[in-house]
């Protein structure tokens, strides 16, 4: 598969930004869109010349043309979405959070194992060139076993009634959106919490919008995490042991750069960049596990997606947030 040819499922903000970044990348084609309407799918194919526009998801997810589709609908939507692909026979790279819960991830698994096809999570920030050296590092014992990770992500522009974030329908809240990069940052490093403590305020219409969460470890690790919308907060991260830290500077999940503090000695910074606007890593990705036959990415495993989401699951359950349907 010298040149891997990419479908790409929906025309929002999050799908143009990926196709950019699809372009600088060698190997890589984007053949044909998809999306409920044919105006949206052409409008889309027009501006980044791509051949073919499809006026539904079932049209893109049938074309004998696509290698793999991208899919970067609203959360509520990606279930359906990558089931549709699947059942078609596609690999499928799909947009966190990979769903509105456990449950519907698992199925999801399950199926492309049955389907034996190539199944990942678009979490850039675990493939973000900086991120992967830092967890270099701390394999190598730079700072000693982890014993505190903190990271938060906060938009500082205000969310009004009516936007997709406040909406339950649409897998709404700063939790799946934003508080998923502090999450899979933690569990990156440390695994699975045995504990999870939280606490959220909810918006009138029952979405979280500032959340707190703190995950303790048998070992005696802990996660201090945090998200809102709304809220004005510094989007960074820090990860500590007994031999020292490492900080990550604003946008800790797609940074060109992070500091190693050595106890006892001088702060060393990693000057790490990353292509494009940073997602054209985790489509490389993507592209070699196609290439070498995998149907799972070991950056972005699927157990990792499973535990991901089932610590989300608890975190809404204990601010009583429900989806509908759920």
């Amino acid at each position: 598969m010298s040149t891997i040819k990419w479908g790409i499922l929906a025309t929002g903000g999050i799908a143009a930004t990926f196709t950019e970044d699809l372009k600088l990348l060698p190997g890589a084609e984007v053949t044909a869109v998809g999306s409920r309407s044919v105006e949206s799918a052409s409008a889309f194919a027009g501006r980044y010349g791509i051949p073919r526009a499809h006026g539904s998801w079932a049209g893109l997810a049938a074309d004998p043309d696509v290698d793999i589709v991208y899919v970067a609908t609203p959360h509520n939507a990606h279930y359906d979405a990558v089931r549709l692909c699947l059942e078609a026979g596609k690999p499928v790279l799909c947009e966190k959070a990979f769903t509105l819960n456990r449950a519907q991830a698992a199925e999801l698994v399950d199926l492309a194992r049955e389907r034996g096809l190539f199944l990942m999570e678009a979490m850039w920030m675990r493939c973000n060139p900086a991120i992967r050296k830092l967890v270099e590092l701390i394999g190598e014992g730079a700072i000693g076993p982890v014993t505190t990770v903190h990271a938060d992500f906060g938009l500082s522009v205000a969310v009004e009634p009516g936007h997709r974030l406040r909406n339950p329908e649409l897998g709404g809240g700063a939790l799946l959106d934003l508080g998923v990069y502090p999450v899979s940052f933690a569990h990156m490093l440390l695994g699975g919490p045995g504990k999870v403590q939280s606490w959220a305020r909810l918006t009138p219409e029952g979405v979280d919008e500032n959340t707190g969460m703190l995950f303790g470890y048998p070992d005696g690790a802990v996660a201090l995490l945090s998200c809102g919308i709304g809220t004005h907060s510094p989007v960074t991260a820090s990860v500590s042991g007994p031999l020292g830290r490492i900080e990550l500077p604003h946008l800790f999940f797609r940074p060109d750069t992070f500091t190693l503090y050595r106890t006892g000695g001088e702060p060393e910074t990693f000057r790490v960049p990353y292509d494009g606007n940073g997602m054209n890593h985790e489509a490389a990705e993507a592209m070699r596990c196609l290439r070498e036959g995998l149907l799972e990415s070991p950056l972005v495993p699927w157990q990792a997606t499973l535990e991901v989401m089932g610590i989300m699951d608890e975190v809404r359950a204990q601010a009583g947030v429900r989806f509908p349907g759920e």
